[in-house]
């Protein structure tokens, strides 16, 4: 006994150990996944497992030390810090707008093919909401739902329909232009911000604190899926 509490007091002074991080599929692979070799190289004695994926997970029953959460959070006793913002736009390719025409309202969208994100409380199929506080909702209908914004991304490229995604899926597409983003007459939704979160403790373990951090600094200097010129 002795020995297992000097262990668990060590970890909360020394980043050592296993961390296990979840996160959204998209973001993980191309966000977080890239900065692990250099946390890697800060902190040796921390092996990091990473779980991706979009479904909500509970981190207790699944033995989370942490997760990242886009969007709102919801009401629990989960601590929180902020890694950025998270915007929404509504996007689509020149080709499909080419042959559809251009939306100008949120009301024309009832018209086009809006492809919907099936885990998302806010922008899924059925219904876009707009306005910051969300008091606009347009009816909207597609011939795709899938529950992954990459694969929406894809569709939207070729062709197929309009999306309402955040800007750090759509962003590389946007830059290339092979989708363009909508200016309508209400603003997008605000979605919340891009926070980690992890449970409840008045000192969390060092390996759980360092990430944290270390991911708090990454994304304090230029995001790489901003759209200003530079």
């Amino acid at each position: 006994i002795e020995e297992a509490e000097a262990s668990v007091a060590s970890q909360r002074i020394e980043a050592t150990g296993l961390l296990r991080m979840n996160v959204p599929l998209t973001f993980g692979t191309q966000f977080i996944a890239p900065l692990i070799p250099e946390f890697s190289r800060r902190h040796p004695a921390v092996k990091v497992e990473l779980g991706l994926t979009d479904s909500r997970i509970d981190l207790i029953d699944g033995g989370w030390d942490m997760a990242v959460r886009i969007g709102r959070l919801q009401d629990s006793p989960m601590q929180a810090r902020q890694l950025a913002d998270s915007p929404l736009l509504v996007c689509a390719a020149p080709r499909y707008l080419d042959e559809r025409g251009v939306p100008r309202s949120v009301a024309d969208l009832g018209q086009h093919n809006c492809l919907g994100y099936s885990l998302a409380s806010l922008a899924a199929g059925k219904a876009w909401p707009f306005g910051r506080n969300a008091e606009v909702r347009i009816a909207v209908n597609g011939d795709l739902v899938a529950n992954n914004g990459e694969a929406l991304v894809a569709a939207a490229v070729g062709g197929q329909g309009v999306i309402y995604q955040p800007q750090f899926i759509v962003a590389k597409a946007l830059r290339s232009g092979e989708l363009v983003a909508l200016a309508l007459d209400q603003p997008c939704v605000e979605l919340g911000g891009i926070h980690v979160v992890y449970p409840p403790n008045r000192r969390p373990p060092a390996k759980v604190r360092v990430m944290i951090d270390y991911l708090v600094d990454a994304f304090s200097a230029d995001l790489p899926w901003s759209l200003s010129p530079d």
